[in-house]
């Protein structure tokens, strides 16, 4: 067993469970933390990459199974205790996964191909203006909780996440913040964002797995993955309700400027210093 490929295996799961609920890229930071560290070879570490993130996932379908049932419940049978529109939340979630996936699977090639540090610098830069833009507007509130987001909203926050299409953009940072765009509520902007990444990283997951398993040839292979998977579960499972109770009370400006730093140095490095991509 290569106990340093274990290592940095344990150490992405530390970055994915961290980096996925915030708006600053899980998938960004999973490819810098890949690069600086020589983390495998290219094909194993791109399927690491994508598939690690279902660890994360899985620790929001725990932690908030309750409302989940219920809206799954709902969505089945038209009934969901304390619901006044019991299909709501479930039928939102559809609407708003139906852009990503069509694009998704059609670009699913390409965007691998720009699993690149520059892209994600720069992308990094950009969400953070983003960021800024949207917290300096006043605020009206259309949606406090999640099961009140109506169906022409849940769309639109469907097409912000899109962008996290791009390596850097930041799927929460995209639902989250075009959510609050939108004039969904902080808490449930962010909740929403948490649900909503369950079909798409779930199914981004499995497909990814599905379709370059041959890369992973001997069991040391599967343990890495899994190692990396259940970290960033047990790491993302500590870091949900922090999320939840920071964003209730505090705005997004200090992970923009934590994205424009990271991004800079990432230039600097590249430009400045000969940083280039390894594997």
């Amino acid at each position: 067993m290569n106990i340093l490929l274990i290592i940095q295996s344990i150490i992405m799961g530390i970055v994915e469970g961290i980096a996925e609920f915030l708006p600053i890229s899980s998938t960004g930071y999973l490819i810098l933390s890949a690069d600086i560290m020589n983390f495998w070879t290219q094909e194993k570490r791109d399927l690491f990459i994508v598939f690690i993130q279902l660890g994360a996932i899985l620790a929001v379908i725990y932690d908030y199974w309750g409302r989940l049932w219920n809206a799954f419940m709902g969505l089945i049978t038209g009934k969901a205790e304390g619901l006044q529109n019991p299909r709501q939340l479930g039928i939102s979630l559809i609407i708003a996964t139906i852009p990503v996936m069509a694009l998704g699977l059609t670009l699913s090639d390409f965007i691998k191909q720009i699993f690149h540090p520059i892209v994600v610098a720069v992308m990094l830069i950009v969400g953070a203006l983003l960021i800024f833009y949207v917290e300096k507007r006043p605020h009206k509130i259309i949606a406090d909780e999640a099961e009140n987001i109506d169906f022409k909203t849940a769309l639109k926050i469907g097409f912000c996440q899109c962008l996290a299409l791009i390596p850097g953009t930041s799927r929460s940072g995209a639902t989250i913040i075009g959510a609050l765009w939108l004039g969904i509520s902080r808490k449930a902007s962010t909740e929403f964002s948490f649900f909503l990444g369950i079909p798409v990283i779930v199914g981004a997951g499995l497909l990814d797995l599905l379709k370059n398993k041959d890369v992973l040839q001997t069991g040391e292979d599967w343990a890495i993955l899994g190692v990396g998977t259940l970290v960033s579960f047990i790491v993302a499972l500590l870091c949900i309700r922090l999320m939840v109770a920071w964003v209730s009370r505090r705005d997004f400006t200090i992970f923009a400027w934590l994205r424009i730093v990271t991004g800079v140095i990432v230039l600097i490095a590249y430009f400045g210093f000969g940083y280039h991509v390894t594997g």
